[in-house]
């Protein structure tokens, strides 16, 4: 068969379980794939064949003598943030270029204990810092629409591979908006669950109150069979929510469109650099959910030009504690020939950042000073709440909040943002991450250039499967999902 890569998750359960073709077949054909275009896309950081094949022929075996799990045999992508046995994890930076895990996050295992089968690790910002990929140490991935524009950050290789038909779906982390506004650039379902949905352990840390783990897809249902492998309490994670989890895919049509209160923030639709074009297949999408039967109502957000500085105050702090571990000492790149300890530090550490990270670890710095914590970091932090408070009273009125996901479509790769750009870009992405809430990005449409447009449903507290539901349905309603980008099509 030479189409496996247009099939569904469900069709693709359905094909291995029937017989109609086995894991092996299935992971030989996307190893191809990958093989044949990823030089252009620049996706993968590394590539696992042997693990790959391995897994693909342990799923067959258990299909075979009818142990096998729903999703056994289906191919994966792992953001390259999530620690892997055997595997080099590097988060996109030249200082954990030469790290092998010695150990598997607990959505690996997941992964691995549900049959999946590991494809490889995906190209990322570095230490998840950065809404371009660009920041990586191993260089810029490209958007399958248009190879001459980025596809978003962090998570842009998790996008980018799943967009080019290289993966059917891919993990991916989101600290402000990593899942949301690459899934908007590339035309994808992204969904950003609770904090505490989902296990941190063994993801390499950036901001450790902020940093969810979720699934990124083509469809609302495809994303909803990944949750449902990854979701869960992880006793080896104290952020780690033990909460009953639902069957996300039973739960496909749980949610009625029909009398759905969906919130308008007036502040969204009135922030500075929001692109005609964008705004426009937003709008359209709404009134699509209103023709279906949803009912539109306006709510206020007063906190919004409060979400940047706040989001980058503490993303920052956080990340300044997380990255000290990283010191020339125990694991890591290491200068050569240090002259002493203090110079082993120094040169360690400023050869083995990018620039962008060494800019957050000087602002979080700064910020946790002895004579700046109390202005900075704790007057950020009780910002934070009344950020959250806002969200909270808009709940009482709505079911969900709406929203772009980013101000515009992507950018052109070498672009030159200013950090100020940049972070301004997502304005409509981070307070969901301050607030611990969860959000879910929908492909709406295309801009006047046919990049992708994203609609973001924001939820309250573990509305997950109310999120995918929306969306879904949307989906069945809409086949802005279903449009495939230039490269993919040229390789269909």
């Amino acid at each position: 068969m030479t189409n496996l890569h247009r099939l569904s998750i469900r069709e693709l359960s359905e094909g291995l379980q029937q017989g109609k073709f086995s894991s092996r077949e299935l992971t030989q054909h996307y190893l191809k794939r990958i093989e044949k275009i990823d030089a252009q896309v620049k996706s993968y950081v590394t590539v696992t064949p042997e693990l790959a094949l391995n897994q693909a022929d342990a799923a067959d075996a258990a299909i075979k003598a009818g142990n096998a799990t729903a999703l056994a045999g289906i191919p994966l992508a792992h953001k390259d943030i999530f620690c892997t046995q055997g595997v080099r994890t590097s988060a996109g930076s030249k200082m954990l270029d030469n790290f092998i895990s010695p150990y598997d996050a607990t959505v690996v295992v997941k992964a691995k204990e549900a049959g999946l089968v590991t494809l490889g690790k995906v190209n990322m910002d570095e230490f998840a810092m950065g809404s371009t990929s660009e920041s990586s140490y191993y260089g810029a991935t490209k958007n399958p629409w248009n190879l001459d524009y980025v596809p978003g950050g962090s998570s842009g290789g998790s996008a980018a591979v799943v967009a080019a038909d290289l993966a059917p779906f891919a993990t991916g982390t989101d600290t402000g908006g990593s899942i949301r506004q690459p899934a908007s650039f590339c035309g994808l379902t992204g969904l950003k669950p609770t904090y505490g949905r989902v296990s941190r352990f063994g993801i390499i840390a950036f901001a450790s109150s902020l940093d969810q783990a979720g699934p990124m897809a083509r469809s609302a249902e495809d994303c909803a069979y990944l949750m449902n492998v990854i979701a869960g309490h992880d006793a080896k994670d104290s952020t780690s929510v033990d909460k009953e989890v639902d069957d996300y895919v039973a739960n496909m049509n749980a949610t009625s469109v029909k009398g759905l209160r969906i919130g308008i923030p007036k502040q969204y639709f009135n922030v500075a650099g929001l692109a005609a074009d964008v705004k426009a297949r937003v709008e359209e999408s709404l009134k699509k959910l209103e023709d279906m039967g949803a009912i539109l109502v306006e709510v206020d957000l007063n906190m919004v030009e409060a979400y940047v500085p706040t989001y980058y105050l503490i993303a920052p702090a956080e990340a300044s504690s997380n990255l000290s571990r990283y010191d020339g000492v125990r694991y890591g790149y290491r200068c050569e020939n240090p002259v002493d300890l203090m110079d082993l530090y120094k040169r360690s550490r400023s050869e083995g950042f990018g620039e962008e990270v060494k800019r957050r670890i000087l602002i979080g710095t700064y910020a946790l000073s002895a004579g700046y914590y109390d202005a900075y970091y704790v007057k950020a932090q009780k910002v934070r709440r009344l950020i959250q408070q806002d969200f909270l009273k808009a709940f009482e009125q709505v079911d969900v909040i709406a929203a772009p996901s980013a101000p515009t479509t992507a950018y052109k790769i070498g672009a030159n943002l200013s950090p100020t750009e940049m972070y301004l870009g997502d304005v409509y992405t981070l307070a969901v991450n301050l607030a611990g809430l969860p959000a879910i990005n929908a492909p709406v449409g295309l801009d006047d250039h046919n990049l992708p447009v994203g609609l973001q449903l924001i939820g309250n507290y573990w509305s997950e499967s109310q999120l995918l539901s929306i969306v879904h349905q949307y989906q069945q309603n809409t086949d802005f999902h279903t449009q495939r980008a230039a490269i993919a099509e040229e390789n269909a």
